[in-house]
């Protein structure tokens, strides 16, 4: 029958089942519905905090089932505020700490504060003791899923360490993929008992890789103050949850930062960078693409040496081999600047001799080098989602921590230099090698006459299925071939993989063949769309 739009209803977020995967698109939650016992997924910007908009929903809603579901909310909080109680007067330390009766006012108004409302999706630090969330949904809840009740578990009881953890709180990795409680309109995420948050987002996640034969992971975290916790597997791709750059929480790193190249990925870097509030000076090839952030509160260096001589660290990144070694070694260049103590980050995505290079000349000068390729494109820089490559000064990087998590959900540290950038090239050959795959099954599809829809739509229902697949045959079937990424960009890629091979004798031939198409694609003037224009090579 027709749903039409529903009124606001409480409910609050649980953990979805194992089994249920989470919808694409735009960021939700998995909502439980009070007095109904009916569950879906809500998108964030549908939730409210329930205690502000809880006399608006009385008025909207007279009728007897609502009513009944306030009682059950106002039942939930009861028990919930129960609990808080009785686990605050069992802890010693709590006892101690709130002797005074100016303590005990200091927890009475924190009780008021906890019951947060959002701005803007951004999540204040907290002080209440509350851990779960109570939101009112108003929005189409669309078809309601069909899970039974017997599947609703106690919500967050997994991830919940005991009241007293003396580390941030953060869910155990069987959760860490979904469910962390930043992002949401609710109760406040509770800080650290010994220590405040500080520059740590519990959102982002730090991987220090060791350099042995077995895949292990360095579960310290480089703030010492987020908790990653070890999957059963030991596998270190452990998926960080949502986009930090929506996330309140950062204290941005009082050094000045300086970002050389303004392209498709360094413009969403910086947007992220001021967002969350650090100082920054911009320079690009082209002036004109600085007036944006400029505009947006950053500081315009004339040069690149100039930027790096008046910044603590300075991130670049350009297009290629040649961009990076003019742009460090070249007229004005980063080079001029370096002094000792002088921090420099290439972001670029190029090979690992260029990269070795200019890490030596960066360090004869006393300055210090770490390489940052970045995985992503440009809608992920822009969320802030990337995934940072690192590898070099180990030091430079635990000071790059508060940017990495503005313009990244996850960062590795890969040891020495070099492994960060043969690591990335490994990664974008894949990539590159997948897209052309793509393109060659689809166009196979048309000239055989079968529906190119309908080949996505078996792909989306298998094993292949992927925001990545996906966004790409989106792209064909639209003939929109907008660049996320620059089509001459992931055929460099593949040429440097593949002389990465070379480097070793090992062969590379899926790697080598999908270059040649690429080269065709571009000869095709396709050079400046975006990667899905690989199609292009195929229909003429």
């Amino acid at each position: 029958g027709k749903l039409g739009r529903y009124p606001p209803w409480p409910g609050k977020i649980v953990n979805p089942p194992k089994d249920l995967k989470k919808p694409r698109g735009k960021k939700c939650f998995f909502v439980k519905f009070f007095g109904t016992e009916d569950h879906a997924w809500i998108k964030v910007e549908q939730l409210k905090p329930y205690h502000p908009h809880k006399e608006e929903m009385i008025k909207i809603n007279k009728g007897k089932r609502f009513q009944q579901a306030v009682d059950a909310v106002e039942e939930f909080l009861r028990k919930t505020k129960g609990k808080d109680q009785g686990s605050s007067h069992n802890s010693t330390e709590e006892k101690n700490r709130r002797n005074s009766s100016e303590e005990r006012g200091k927890q009475s108004a924190g009780e008021e504060k906890r019951k947060a409302s959002l701005s803007e999706g951004k999540v204040k630090k907290g002080t209440g003791e509350g851990k779960k969330r109570v939101s009112s949904v108003s929005s189409e809840r669309g078809s309601k899923s069909p899970l039974k009740r017997a599947q609703d578990q106690s919500p967050r009881k997994r991830g919940r360490p005991p009241k007293d953890e003396k580390d941030l709180t953060i869910p155990e990795s069987s959760t860490v993929k979904r469910v962390m409680t930043g992002t949401v309109a609710g109760f406040k995420w509770p800080p650290s008992v010994s220590e405040p948050v500080k520059d740590n987002d519990p959102h982002f996640h730090h991987f220090l890789l060791s350099q042995t034969e077995k895949p292990a992971v360095c579960y310290q975290a480089i703030t010492k103050k987020l908790k990653v916790c070890e999957e059963e597997t030991g596998s270190t791709s452990i998926q960080a949850a949502d986009s930090t750059a929506v996330n309140g929480s950062i204290t941005p790193t009082d050094k000045k930062i300086g970002f050389l190249g303004l392209g498709l990925m360094g413009s969403g870097i910086v947007s992220n960078l001021l967002k969350m509030g650090h100082t920054v000076t911009v320079w690009n090839r082209t002036a004109e693409k600085c007036d944006l952030f400029i505009q947006e509160g950053a500081r315009l260096g004339r040069t690149p040496a100039e930027v790096v001589s008046t910044c603590d660290i300075t991130f670049a990144c350009v297009s290629d081999p040649k961009a990076a070694k003019d742009l460090v070694l070249g007229p004005s260049g980063v080079l001029q600047g370096i002094r000792p103590g002088k921090c420099y980050v290439d972001m670029s995505t190029v090979d690992a001799d260029t990269v070795t290079e200019l890490a030596q000349v960066i360090v004869s000068r006393g300055g210090r080098f770490l390489e940052a390729p970045v995985s992503g494109n440009q809608q992920l820089s822009n969320d802030g989602m990337l995934v940072i490559l690192a590898a070099g000064d180990r030091g430079l990087y635990e000071d790059c921590s508060s940017c990495f998590q503005a313009m990244g959900k996850t960062s590795f540290f890969l040891g020495e230099v070099g492994n960060a950038a043969k690591m990335m090239l490994i990664v974008n050959m894949v990539q590159g090698s997948f897209m052309a795959t793509i393109a060659e099954g689809l166009t196979l599809a048309q000239v055989t006459g079968q529906s190119q829809q309908t080949l996505l739509d078996i792909l989306n229902q298998g094993q292949l299925a992927s925001i990545f697949l996906d966004q790409k045959c989106q792209n064909i079937l639209q003939g929109n071939f907008k660049p996320d990424f620059y089509l001459k960009y992931i055929q460099k890629d593949l040429r440097l993989a593949i002389a990465l091979g070379d480097s070793v004798n090992h062969p590379t031939p899926m790697a080598a063949a999908a270059n040649e198409v690429y080269k065709r694609a571009k000869a095709l003037d396709q050079s400046d769309n975006d990667m899905s224009a690989v199609y292009r090579a195929y229909i003429h």
